[in-house]
């Protein structure tokens, strides 16, 4: 089994690429697309991380360049992009150096902000939908397990993410620079997640008046409900999204930032108006069609990838913390690997075995010394010993055998490792499980 992953992100890849690629959970083609590849006999699990500024494909596979051709076809299939130009754009890593890019995007450093803290929880999310369809196992639970741990030591260990910055509060700052000032202005918030309520909150601090909409009200009522709770002299309100022709052509700031499957802000909803609007759009796929900055030339639209100038400055301040971070991925990603020699079962029958025949040994030959026990007969005890701790271990090794390749491995594994003393460090026992299954059981 070998891990396997496929990226496309801001590095490589344009917005209008990202969007034709995008598979997230809210797709409802994400779960077919999931099941679809665990199907091919070359792929064993799948985790599909898709965000505003990327795609991974986060695969276990028995055979990479076969795993490879199928996931670009069905990813020429899905997007219109012919299978050559996906691989071209595509950066993609096997076991080592898959294993350190993805302990590199949870750690938020391969993110378009470096430091932002949702990508963590955007990963949790993914392996949350894809081990709830059975398209999620052992191996890359294992991975994903790592993963937030390594992530978590970032964070605890570095000022990464310390006055951390989102995509969303970047659009805030960008907005604050073209405009000087945000004191006094009113903005449109489009949207009630997460993205949308950062924008919410960095808008407010500004002394920004916020209209906030999304088609289900009682969800933006409760952002403005957050964010009041917080700063009950905020200026923000939630409007019913049926109006949102009238806001678009009102307010000359808008953030929009929703999960729909397409464009919700068309041309033709737009009015010809002299003065200057700019609108961020932080949504995957695009919330605002791109025509309009064409034809209204006195709206200006900022996608996420028109964020860099921002970002590039936020890297270069985080540059020193960067290095300290990627230490601890490196560390991690040699960590993981070493662990997972552990988990073999094999070796692990092995030494039982022979501890079981060196202390057998070993007490047959005091017995001898001690004149307990008649030199002459000493073979005959040893194979008796043998005998006496093959049917003893028969029941172990054969229930080992059997848990070799199922969840319950590592926990039982580690279980016998702490009981005789080797290595007793609990790195695991199936807690890779309860990034899953303990949020399951809270929710």
């Amino acid at each position: 089994m070998e891990y396997y992953l496929l990226s496309y992100s801001h590095k490589n890849t344009d917005i209008s690429t990202r969007e034709k690629l995008s598979l997230d959970t809210k797709n409802p083609k994400t779960a077919k697309f999931l099941k679809d590849l665990v199907e091919n006999k070359c792929i064993t699990e799948a985790v599909i991380l898709s965000t505003c500024n990327r795609i991974e494909f986060i695969l276990n596979v028995q055979n990479t360049q076969q795993a490879e051709a199928f996931l670009l076809e069905k990813l020429s299939v899905l997007s219109g992009i012919a299978i050559e130009s996906l691989k071209k754009r595509a950066d993609s890593y096997e076991n080592l150096s898959a294993i350190h890019h993805l302990f590199s995007v949870a750690s938020s450093l391969d993110s378009l902000v470096v430091g932002e803290t949702q990508i963590a929880g955007q990963l949790k999310n993914a392996f949350k939908f894809s081990y709830e369809i059975g398209c999620c196992g052992l191996y890359l639970s294992r991975a994903m397990h790592y993963a937030f741990r390594c992530a978590a030591s970032v964070r605890n260990s570095t000022s990464i993410s310390q006055n951390s910055v989102s995509v969303a509060s970047t659009a805030v700052a960008k907005a604050k620079a073209i405009l000087g000032s945000l004191d006094g202005k009113e903005a449109l918030v489009i949207g009630a997640g997460e993205m949308s309520a950062i924008c919410a909150k960095h808008l407010v601090s500004a002394n920004c008046a916020v209209v906030l909409m999304n088609r289900d009200l009682q969800n933006a009522e409760n952002v403005c409900k957050s964010v009041l709770e917080v700063n009950p002299y905020a200026k923000i309100r939630a409007e019913s999204f049926k109006d949102v022709g009238k806001y678009i052509n009102t307010i000359s700031l808008l953030f929009s930032a929703t999960g729909a499957p397409h464009t919700i802000i068309t041309a033709d909803m737009v009015e010809q108006k002299d003065s200057k609007r700019y609108w961020f759009d932080l949504a995957m796929p695009r919330d605002i069609a791109p025509n309009i900055a064409k034809e209204h030339r006195n709206v200006q639209i900022f996608a996420v990838d028109d964020l860099e100038d921002i970002v590039r400055k936020n890297l270069a301040l985080r540059e020193e913390q960067a290095r300290i971070a990627y230490g601890i991925v490196g560390r991690s990603t040699q960590e993981f690997f070493s662990w997972l020699q552990t988990l073999n079962v094999e070796p692990l029958i092995k030494t039982i075995r022979t501890l079981a025949k060196d202390s057998a040994l070993k007490e047959l030959q005091k017995g001898i010394t001690k004149g307990y026990l008649p030199k002459d007969y000493e073979k005959n005890i040893e194979k008796t010993l043998h005998n006496a701790f093959n049917v003893f271990l028969h029941d172990l090794t054969l229930n080992l055998k059997s848990v070799a390749n199922t969840p319950k491995a590592d926990s039982v594994v580690e279980s016998l490792r702490f009981l005789f003393g080797w290595d007793s460090e609990d790195k695991m026992l199936e807690s890779y499980k309860c990034e899953y299954a303990q949020d399951k059981a809270l929710s």
